[in-house]
């Protein structure tokens, strides 16, 4: 099968969470054998800052843990449609512009492209509904949402019947446990800072929890302005900047445990929907904890996967605790790992796609492009 997908960008990682798992799920596409494309925009926003970040060299551990995978770049929509024309399946995913949503779209209902695909993979269709309405999909035979919260935002609106949950996954050919355990110390915790929507609950569910149990605290990402770095250096963790995803399993090799601190969206407006770092945490065999999150869909076991703290205190204790229970991070880290083996993989979600795509083969009248409920 001849396979397109149209991201923001493949080649970088820079506040672009969504590059992780389409690099786990393209890889395994490839390994099935399918002839697999990936098209990005020239001046992408996020490669651009990468760029401006750490210059060419920022791109060297992405090259050198995916040598299978390359991106081609288009100046033009319409140069980007005509390329995926003849593909058995295309996705475009939701950081893409209008037009060239739109201009995929026709391509589908001239019979130009094969099953065609919304991949959503963000909040703003919650967030900000009215640019959704944006996006003409009156061509496309089906959404791929991360989450059946999202999900049900897109049967709201139309697509009861062609919206599929494809929630992201770990790349476990990347993502493992250390082959040889080293000796670890204190927290890491990589994550942006991104737009003030969670800035309340890093200082209530990791600053001042490890701060208060004496754990180092490690913090990688981007995006932080002068006032997030100084409530940095008032609870004396240590900032490094941006780190490539590829070498995120080193840096999880060197720390007794992680948090997750979900975005406020995820708790509230779209619950039961995880950052793809809880898959790649657990993937990796570092114990987890986490801020308030609602599993909604099941797809772990809470106090076995991780331990779930339901205020600073209970933050503070779980620390603690991993701190100095050996057996508890083992039990932790054994659970997580096996869970992500046995359900979260990107081959898993590969497998999904293609059953997804198989049932949309036979022609249907496309659905109804979007509007508010």
């Amino acid at each position: 099968m001849r396979i397109v997908y149209l991201t923001h960008s493949l080649a970088s990682c820079w506040n672009h969470g969504n590059a992780h798992f389409l690099r786990g799920v393209l890889r395994e596409l490839i390994a099935e054998d399918h002839a697999v494309e990936a098209y990005e925009p020239e001046g992408a926003w996020s490669l651009d800052n990468l760029l401006r970040d750490r210059g060419p060299a920022g791109l060297d551990a992405y090259r050198a843990a995916y040598p299978e995978l390359s991106s081609q770049t288009y100046a033009r929509t319409e140069e980007a449609v005509e390329r995926a024309h003849g593909a058995d399946l295309v996705i475009a995913h939701e950081w893409n512009a209008p037009d060239l949503i739109a201009g995929l779209g026709r391509a589908r209902k001239a019979g130009r492209l094969g099953t065609l695909l919304f991949h959503d993979t963000h909040h703003r269709a919650v967030s900000a509904p009215e640019e959704m309405a944006a996006f003409d999909l009156s061509g496309y035979d089906g959404v791929l949402a991360f989450g059946e919260a999202l999900g049900r935002v897109y049967r709201a609106r139309g697509w009861d019947g062609r919206t599929f949950i494809w929630h992201e996954a770990a790349d476990t050919r990347l993502f493992q446990p250390p082959a040889e355990e080293t000796e670890r110390a204190g927290l890491v915790w990589i994550g942006n800072w991104g737009d003030g929507e969670r800035t309340r609950e890093l200082e209530t569910f990791l600053f001042r929890p490890a701060e208060a149990a004496g754990l180092a605290l490690d913090i990688y990402g981007v995006r932080y302005p002068e006032d997030a770095l100084a409530t940095l250096a008032r609870h004396r963790a240590r900032y490094h900047g941006w780190a490539p995803n590829a070498v995120a399993p080193a840096l999880f090799a060197r720390a007794l445990a992680t948090v997750h601190v979900p975005r406020r969206f995820y708790v509230e407006a779209l619950p039961g929907i995880p950052t793809i770092r809880v898959f790649e945490a657990l993937a990796c065999g570092i114990p987890l904890a986490t801020a308030p999150w609602e599993d909604a869909e099941g797809l772990f076991t809470p106090g076995a996967d991780y331990l779930v703290a339901r205020n600073g205190a209970e933050m503070e204790r779980h620390l603690r605790a991993l701190a100095h229970d050996p057996d508890l991070r083992r039990s932790l880290a054994a659970h997580g790992h096996a869970t992500i083996r046995a359900r979260h993989t990107c081959r898993h979600r590969a497998d999904e796609l293609l059953t997804i795509a198989a049932s949309l083969a036979a022609p249907a009248a496309a659905p109804l492009t979007w509007r508010r409920a």
